[in-house]
């Protein structure tokens, strides 16, 4: 009855955010913006997927702590969104030659059954690159 519709995020710069989704396959498909210029929303969508992205004139950073996996866990709300990859080395080598995984970016097997590692997008948002071939 119910599936996931969309992830929203808030950024500092919408221009750079949008290219910096688009590499991950997100493609526009609306955009607004607020008749005093105080905010403008982008809607991007991959496959059945969607990103929101609200851009404020005046926005206010986010706590250190919430770009960090093992600081931010811990506490209530929302923590990171997840992208679902085929081959995570493969991932991994091409997001590291492309300078968003940081060298030295390890694959870490969950405690669910699936490979993983973390970027941050250029606000650092945490993203989650998983490989999930568990069957349910």
């Amino acid at each position: 009855m119910f599936s996931l519709h969309h992830v929203a995020i808030s950024v500092s710069d919408l221009e750079r955010s949008i290219k910096f989704y688009e590499i991950f396959g997100f493609k526009h498909r609306l955009f607004w913006e607020a008749p005093d210029k105080s905010l403008k929303i982008e809607y991007m969508q991959n496959v059945d997927s969607f990103l929101e992205l609200f851009c404020f004139k005046e926005f206010r950073t986010a706590p250190q702590r919430s770009k960090s996996i093992d600081t931010d866990l811990p506490a209530i709300g929302v923590k990171h969104f997840a992208l679902k990859v085929t081959s995570i080395e493969e991932t991994l080598v091409l997001l590291t030659k492309s300078g968003f995984a940081k060298p030295g970016t390890k694959i870490s097997q969950g405690r669910t059954g699936m490979a993983y590692f973390f970027i941050s997008d250029p606000d650092g948002i945490l993203m989650e690159i998983v490989q999930d071939d568990r069957v349910f």
